[in-house]
């Protein structure tokens, strides 16, 4: 599945506007940067850190902890992740807008 970047919270890995793709039940470690569902609103997607294996979910947390609006684990506490990210790209302005909006 592919997912777009809205936000600070993850600067300077990764950036507004930057796509991912995510592979949904992939084996998550320490250190990866996964998708999870925001507890208070489950039809929003976040893509944070994971820190640790917490019971049956993850300590999530933010690279930027002084972004505007951040929400992570810290907040709300552990979650399940929906999928880890392997890989991260920009599409070339030069791609038709389909490609590009979403």
């Amino acid at each position: 599945m592919r997912v777009r970047v809205e936000g600070d919270s993850m600067l300077p890995a990764l950036r507004p506007g930057d796509w991912l793709w995510v592979r949904r039940g992939a084996p998550v470690r320490s250190g990866d940067l996964v998708l999870a569902r925001l507890p208070a609103d489950p039809s929003r997607l976040i893509v944070k850190r994971a820190a640790w294996r917490d019971g049956e979910g993850w300590w999530l947390e933010s690279d930027n902890q002084r972004a505007s609006g951040r929400r992570d684990s810290w907040d709300f506490g552990p979650v399940p992740v929906v999928g880890r990210v392997v890989a991260r790209y920009r599409p070339p302005l030069s791609w038709p807008t389909f490609f590009r909006a979403r």
